[in-house]
């Protein structure tokens, strides 16, 4: 009999990949420095990468558990592999071209002991200037915040919460509040919160599952909050985004209108419904012609 039995896992670190070996790598070795203390694990689900990435873990991460899938299936569902495989108190989604900064997993895993009500936690994200990655939290993107950001309202009024809602950039980001979203690129995430609404919903092949998960998790009584004592760097734009990026901006678009058609639709007079997915369709052609215009083929962290 073990006289010491082992602890439970504190944290499950999940991490979708996809031909993102260089960027990988840097966040797993930012993953071990951080780690320190905390009895964690590490599931990486690759999209059949062909860049060495399986090799590249085999040998130098053997404490990660690895998924390897037989083709690109996207990102919920992979995601939702690695979530179902997690054994911690807390589950952590992190994109692959992220960087953990010196005490960050510390800082969230202590808010969220102190704070029970908070099912989600964000912590800043910044580029790899050092800027603020305003992605990171914001609303849940009504329609009209959509149009204002879009249509480069907020850039011109970025103080005035009419206009700036969608990025919340009239909020301080060095102070700490409830928002109603946050980005997948790094969501903690509560046990209990997946026991209750579910996993991610996998309609989305990629993109909003993310908000989707925020406001199911809102509706049932959680409180989602934003950090800004933790830190991450996201690259952003790396992998798939990058090596496929009419399929990005396709499906930006597509999980954008299932979104919106669950959510709100039935909350708008049907003639706005049909003028707003027309807009969508316009949006779409227009992101298709900038990426085949562009220098960079990829749609960058600003979404499609």
């Amino acid at each position: 009999m073990n006289e010491y039995p082992e602890r439970a896992i504190d944290l499950s670190i999940c991490i979708v990949t996809y031909k993102a070996r260089a960027q990988l790598r840097e966040c797993l070795d930012s993953v071990r420095a951080q780690c320190a203390g905390m009895v964690y694990e590490v599931i990486v689900v690759d999209n059949h990468s062909d860049d060495g990435t399986l090799e590249m873990l085999r040998a130098n991460y053997r404490e990660v558990q690895l998924i390897s899938l037989p083709e690109n299936q996207g990102y919920t569902h992979p995601m939702n592999l690695a979530l179902r495989q997690g054994q911690g108190a807390y589950l952590l989604q992190l994109n692959p071209d992220t960087v953990i900064l010196p005490g960050s997993l510390q800082h969230l895993v202590q808010y969220m002991e102190s704070h029970a009500q908070c099912g989600i936690c964000t912590p800043k994200v910044l580029n790899r200037d050092g800027s603020m990655q305003w992605q990171c939290r914001r609303s849940e993107a009504r329609p009209w915040d959509v149009i204002a950001y879009f249509a480069r309202l907020s850039q011109l009024y970025p103080r005035d919460p009419r206009f700036s809602g969608y990025l919340m950039t009239y909020r301080d980001p060095d102070s700490l509040y409830e928002v109603e979203a946050v980005s997948g690129a790094c969501m903690f995430i509560r046990r209990a919160v997946v026991a209750q609404v579910g996993y991610l919903d996998e309609r989305y092949y990629a993109y909003q599952e993310d908000t989707d998960f925020c406001l199911r998790a809102r509706r049932a009584g959680w409180k989602v909050t934003y950090l800004p004592t933790a830190h991450i760097i996201h690259y952003g734009a790396e992998g798939g985004t990058r090596i496929h990026p009419y399929h990005s901006a396709f499906e930006w678009h597509r999980s954008y209108y299932r979104y919106y058609s669950r959510w709100f639709a039935q909350d708008y007079f049907f003639f706005f419904n049909w003028l707003f997915y027309g807009l969508m369709g316009v949006k779409l052609v227009f992101a298709m012609l900038k990426i085949l215009l562009s220098r960079e083929k990829y749609p960058g962290t600003r979404k499609p």
